[in-house]
């Protein structure tokens, strides 16, 4: 949906965190995310909202086995850019998708931003097998910085499907930025005012 990139605070570098807590990626990725052109329709532009939104999320997506959250931390282990990937085939639970659903519908307005479900389902039509990578951004005191693209290398590592890793962004200066990284675009679909690229990166020897 999003990206940024970020260079090292710190001179040591800053470390990735295999196990961060839903409540700290969800404050990153709502200011993350404040500009992007879906999720800035979230509970009406309200930065309550939008953390509450991927509070939700992240909760719902924690529920699916072999999902993975990572966060890139700077000065005080505070993190300044997080991830979010799930496996392929991933799928809600019934129990879940009726506690997140509700939610979800109740806060997203389906016709000034795209469907929580369409990443999903282009996925299972267009990249059957492949990782989804749910959502990457950071701080945005942390633009202009390369730790980004670290946290980004670390995933693409992580991701073994042979499929490999499927991505969908409403942000056109986005495009570019994972072009560089070896996704192409396998189509652009107009949803609402949106133009959503849907991209895939194949598996490759060395991510």
């Amino acid at each position: 949906m999003t990206d940024q990139q970020f260079t090292d605070p710190a001179e040591r570098g800053p470390e990735i965190d295999d196990c961060p807590t839903v409540d700290a990626c969800a404050r990153v990725l709502a200011d993350a995310f404040a500009r992007e052109p879906a999720v800035s329709c979230v509970g009406g532009g309200s930065s309550a909202a939008r953390e509450n939104w991927f509070a939700a999320t992240l909760r719902a997506d924690a529920t699916l086995p072999g999902s993975r959250r990572y966060a890139l931390t700077g000065d005080g282990s505070r993190p300044i850019a997080v991830a979010i990937l799930t496996p392929p085939g991933a799928a809600l639970s019934a129990a879940a998708q009726a506690q997140w659903g509700p939610y979800a519908r109740a806060l997203w307005d389906p016709g000034r931003a795209t469907d929580p479900a369409l990443s999903a389902d282009h996925r299972s039509r267009c990249a059957r097998g492949a990782w989804m990578l749910e959502s990457i951004g950071g701080d945005p005191g942390a633009m202009g910085r390369d730790a980004g693209r670290r946290l980004l290398d670390r995933l693409l590592a992580d991701a073994s499907a042979t499929a490999g890793v499927f991505r969908t962004t409403a942000d056109p200066g986005n495009v570019a930025f994972y072009q560089h990284f070896g996704f192409v675009t396998l189509r652009h679909l107009s949803v609402g005012p949106l133009n959503v690229a849907t991209m895939l990166r194949r598996r490759t020897s060395n991510p």
